[in-house]
């Protein structure tokens, strides 16, 4: 009754199962350990993050380049800060508000440029009022600490990456928005100073890009169950195909073979009509051939008894 999988289509539709549910599950797998992953480096950088607050600041260029170990971390950096230079980054919230970041670069002894955020104020970037309370840098040589930042990008939020801001506005801290806009080096770092300048508030560090529980993260964890119904779905799919194959050659071996259509399509094979549909055609169809074969035994019988009552000669 089975002899249809040893048929080209079905050894097809066996192959295709065979690959196609170890590879589900295997995607699904993976997506979930880098869901995994997020979970543990999540974890991580909350005990970074609890470490760099008591940690002693260190020198810059002992924490550069940044990554997810030095991000957060307090450093160190000395130089003179360049007045000429002093930007404002628009659209920045601090605790369910909005305002901009102040930030100023300062140029270090080695040369290159530092970027600094010195701190946030509420209001309008563009509002003359809310740029006059923005207070002057210091002058002359300073030390400046705070929290080390990576470069944004344009997945960070309230970043402004299509530009067309005002002069004297950035939309995005990196070196490579700094560079048209100012003549020297820059580091591809920035820093968030741990005290600011009044009436600046410090703008807290944020967690290193890929180490916490963000919408990609969860992206993942979706993924995972997309891929596991996947694999499921197949297995479905070749279950009911074939049950139906299995059926059709049933009904082939009792001798109910549906009617076919015109066109000699087989109206079963068709798909077109329902399960209950079918029951009642095959049930029918038995009937008939019991009816058919009760008709046949009565006239047999007849038959018979006539035979017995003829004269004999």
């Amino acid at each position: 009754m089975y002899r249809f999988l040893l048929t080209p289509r079905w050894w097809g539709i066996n192959v295709f199962a065979v690959l196609a549910i170890p590879f589900c599950i295997f995607m699904g797998s993976w997506q979930l350990s880098r869901f995994e992953d997020r979970v543990d480096t999540h974890h991580q950088q909350k005990d970074r993050s609890a470490e760099a607050k008591t940690a002693a600041a260190r020198p810059l260029a002992e924490l550069l380049p940044v990554d997810k170990v030095t991000s957060g971390r307090q450093a160190t950096a000395t130089g003179r800060y360049d007045t000429a230079h002093q930007l404002l980054v628009p659209d920045r919230e601090l605790d369910q508000r909005r305002g901009f970041y102040v930030l100023t670069l300062l140029r270090t002894d080695g040369g290159k440029a530092l970027p600094v955020v010195r701190g946030w104020l509420p209001g309008d970037a563009d509002a003359p009022e809310d740029r006059a309370k923005v207070p002057a840098p210091p002058s002359g040589a300073v030390k400046v600490t705070g929290a080390l930042q990576a470069s944004e990008n344009q997945g960070t939020d309230g970043v402004h990456a299509g530009g067309g801001l005002p002069a004297g506005q950035l939309g995005m801290i990196s070196a490579a928005s700094l560079v048209n806009i100012v003549p020297y080096d820059v580091y591809d770092a920035w820093i968030t100073v741990t005290d600011a300048q009044a009436p600046l508030r410090a703008v807290p560090p944020t967690a290193a890009e890929g180490s916490g529980l963000d919408l990609k993260a969860f992206q993942n964890l979706g993924y995972t169950g997309e891929w596991f119904v996947f694999a499921g779905f197949v297995v479905f799919m070749w279950f009911r195909l074939f049950r139906r194959e299995a059926e059709a050659a049933r009904d082939v071996a009792l001798g109910l073979v549906p009617e076919e259509g015109p066109d000699g399509a087989d109206d079963g094979a068709s798909g077109e009509q329902t399960k209950q549909t079918k029951q009642a055609e095959r049930a029918e169809r038995a009937e008939q051939a019991e009816q058919a074969a009760k008709v046949e035994q009565a006239e047999q019988a007849e038959q018979a008894e006539q035979a017995a009552k003829a004269p004999r000669p």
